[in-house]
């Protein structure tokens, strides 16, 4: 999965969810890489956490190579959740990389480890409680406002992070692709000279748009065939 996704990017993928009428399921905003430029992308390994790391232990025993271990911990900056034993233990289990819904700590350790690792940021205490497990721990996880399964896919960058079901992957891909084709040769023109208000024709929207206020420029570009925004 990630060899497809390498000449791409989430906004790329968020621009096909939205031109193919799916569902955008981003993270919240604000989850980044550990270490700038890492990129992840492969089926959710779903884990909810509840103060101790035998949840993400337990999730590696049915881990395939290239899951991605998405960790709920409700959005909680109060602790980390997850540092470089588990960190390790992933990469030995197959796991492609981790998106954490919270904060990480042994920063040092993880550059160094190298597996992708996205969460909100860093944070030296970790948890000093032990709640319960819900039935649905190693089911499905909660990344802010979305429920994610084994039955969905994530890509990560440096522009955030991004959810996909499965079944709708390659056609996203697919149209991704067709997107980034058009901006790279929009963008060659606009280098060779070629404004980018000449090239959507924008004097003839404007005309279109003064004669009918329903006209908008997501039309406009569909008509013509541009991409700049879904």
């Amino acid at each position: 999965m990630l060899k497809d996704f390498a000449e791409l990017s989430t906004p790329l993928i968020a621009d096909a969810c939205v031109r193919l009428g799916e569902p955008l399921r981003p993270a919240p905003a604000g989850i980044a890489p550990v270490v700038p430029g890492q990129r992840v992308a492969g089926r959710v390994l779903p884990a909810r956490h509840y103060g101790s790391v035998d949840v993400f232990l337990e999730a590696f025993t049915g881990a395939e190579p290239g899951d991605v271990l998405v960790i709920d911990n409700g959005g909680r900056t109060d602790e980390a959740c997850v540092g470089d034993l588990a960190v390790l233990e992933a990469e030995a289990a197959g796991v492609a990389g981790l998106v954490v819904w919270g904060l990480h700590r042994d920063t040092p350790d993880l550059v160094e480890i190298g597996l992708p690792v996205f969460s909100y940021g860093r944070h030296a205490p970790g948890p000093v409680r032990a709640f319960a497990r819900e039935p649905e721990a190693l089911t499905t996880a909660r990344c802010g406002e979305h429920l994610v399964s084994a039955a969905d896919v994530v890509f990560g960058d440096e522009d955030g992070v991004l959810f996909v079901a499965a079944d709708r992957v390659d056609a996203v891909l697919e149209t991704a692709h067709a997107i980034h084709r058009t901006e790279r040769e929009q963008a060659r023109r606009i280098r060779a000279g070629e404004t980018l208000r000449a090239q959507t024709g924008f004097d003839d929207y404007l005309a279109r748009r003064e004669a009918d206020p329903s006209y908008t420029f997501r039309r406009h570009l569909r008509r013509i065939g541009g991409a700049i925004e879904e």
